[in-house]
């Protein structure tokens, strides 16, 4: 098995109680340790912005080491994995801090935690908890036969709906209907990858809403339907093409079976939908989003040199409430027979801690540029100044199968807008116009190989849990890679011959 259930019953290992042990023992760092390094002036910004340049790739070992454990320890050990994995993410993270401390000082060391939780983890985790509580209240009543027309309308409807309520809304308002459908097949696993990748992920492209990537772009100044008209074929295609595989594969495999009949599916319920009202809660959601990045009140709190903004402390705080209302108006009946549990997102949380802490050194280098670690990777991007699309494509996707393929859009946004010789302030307006090609590269790339890994995006992780609760036998790390390497890089190396 590739993740725990819950945490062991008996010995819990809550997410609070991590995060509560990693801010102590980095606290504790700050108090004994001298000052060394950059951040000995106090001047704890502007040496976390130099970071990048001084870090070798050495410092990248925890978050190597933190996949690696994801990959491995589920396939070698997964007793101890699934009561473990907790403690496994909190220990890869301090092996990244403690070192770090000793060598740029316990302030620094704090400031890049702190930065890490406040303006990263934290909100990330609220998003995909009010999505998760909210759209897990929603069921599809009545009986859905798993055949595959049935199967395929599921994704591409989930496919449709992942740009306009986000990738990880659409995941898991459909993904329990789909496994419902399923339960009498023998074989399921197809259907869920499928699943990741359309629904979790190639869906999300078309919108600022739909993946976060795309957001950030929002936010630097791209207009909102600026991707729709420039990734609606790119999205097309791919999506045909992996629709038009699944129902092939689905339909030789349900043959195969026999074509089996669902054994409820004489039974007396209408197809519905239970727990409508968190229709509108999940309405709110797409819009809390959208309004913290168009409405600036400039107002903010400062924490340990950590600018907070008020309309994203006020967002994270909605989402919460969004969150509580959800549960307390939908009939634990209806969650129930939805067999919502709260097991997938104390999955994520806890090793998503592990990931976005041992993954800080490798956004500071990425972030760098020319003069990080990774520099020679980076400047494969252009020839004597001119942006080569494909290299856009290929590395932003790259490095977004196994990063947070947010900051990883970012730093791509920049390098291209910077290739172009134009002011920052000038950036999206160049890249929607002269060098629109280029950025629908690095939009896609962020967006479409997302589904390359487990890790590649948060809703991945969520689906295949959710599918493992539910019995279905789900590829290890190395196992799905192999699927998305078969299926996907395919269809992505069409694409680039096509429109990069």
């Amino acid at each position: 098995m590739f993740f725990a259930k819950t945490a062991d019953a008996k010995h819990p290992v809550p997410t609070k109680s991590l995060l509560s042990a990693l801010l102590c023992l980095t606290a504790i760092l700050m108090l004994t340790m001298p000052e060394t390094g950059l951040c000995a002036g106090g001047h704890l910004h502007e040496a976390s912005e130099k970071l990048g340049s001084q870090l070798s790739v050495i410092w990248v070992a925890p978050f190597v080491c933190m996949l690696l454990s994801i990959a491995i320890f589920p396939l070698t050990a997964p007793h101890f994995w699934e009561h473990h994995f907790g403690k496994i993410a909190v220990f890869w993270g301090l092996a990244f801090l403690v070192p770090f401390a000793f060598v740029f000082g316990p302030s620094l060391a704090l400031y890049e935690f702190l930065h890490a939780m406040i303006l990263e983890y934290i909100p990330f985790i609220i998003l995909l908890l009010a999505l998760f509580t909210v759209a897990g209240g929603i069921r599809l009543k009545g009986t859905l036969a798993g055949s595959p027309p049935v199967n395929t309308a599921i994704l591409a409807i989930g496919t449709c709906l992942a740009s306009w309520m986000g990738t990880t809304g659409a995941a898991m308002l459909l993904i329990r209907p789909l496994l419902r459908a399923n339960a009498h097949r023998k074989y399921r696993v197809h259907s869920v990858v499928f699943f990741i990748f359309l629904v979790a992920n190639i869906g999300g492209s078309l919108t600022p809403l739909g993946d976060p990537p795309l957001f950030l772009g929002f936010l630097q100044g791209v207009d909102f339907f600026w991707t729709l008209t420039h990734l609606f074929p790119s999205t097309l295609i791919a999506a045909c093409i992996l629709l038009a595989l699944f129902f092939a594969v689905d339909t030789v495999l349900f043959g195969k079976e026999g074509r089996p009949a669902a054994p409820n599916a004489s039974s007396g319920e209408k197809l519905g939908l239970d727990g409508t009202v968190n229709f509108p809660l999940l309405a709110c959601i797409v819009l809390l989003v959208l309004i913290s990045g168009m409405w600036n009140p400039h107002v903010e709190f400062t924490v340990y040199e950590i600018h907070v903004e008020l309309q994203n402390l006020l967002r994270d705080l909605l989402l919460l409430g969004v969150a509580w209302v959800s549960w307390k108006i939908t009939s634990q009946e209806c969650r129930k027979l939805n067999e919502f549990t709260w097991g997938p997102i104390k999955e994520v949380a806890k090793l998503f801690l592990g990931i976005f802490i041992s993954m800080i050194p490798a956004l500071a280098i990425l972030k760098a540029g020319s003069n990080g670690a990774l520099a020679s990777l980076i400047n494969t991007v252009s020839d004597n100044g001119q942006p080569i699309n494909a290299m856009f494509f290929w590395l932003t996707g790259a490095l977004s199968s196994f990063l947070d393929n947010a900051p990883t859009y970012l730093v791509f946004f920049n390098t291209a807008g910077g290739l172009s010789g134009v002011n920052p302030e000038m950036f999206a307006q160049q890249l929607m116009g002269p060098w629109a090609p280029t950025l629908a590269a690095v939009s896609a790339g962020a967006v479409f190989m997302g589904a390359n890994s487990y890790i590649g995006n948060a809703p991945n992780f969520m689906v295949r849990s959710i599918a493992e609760e539910l019995g279905v036998k789900m590829p290890s790390f190395f196992g799905y890679m192999a699927w998305s390497v078969g299926i996907l890089i395919p269809v992505f190396i069409l694409l680039t011959f096509i429109f990069f």
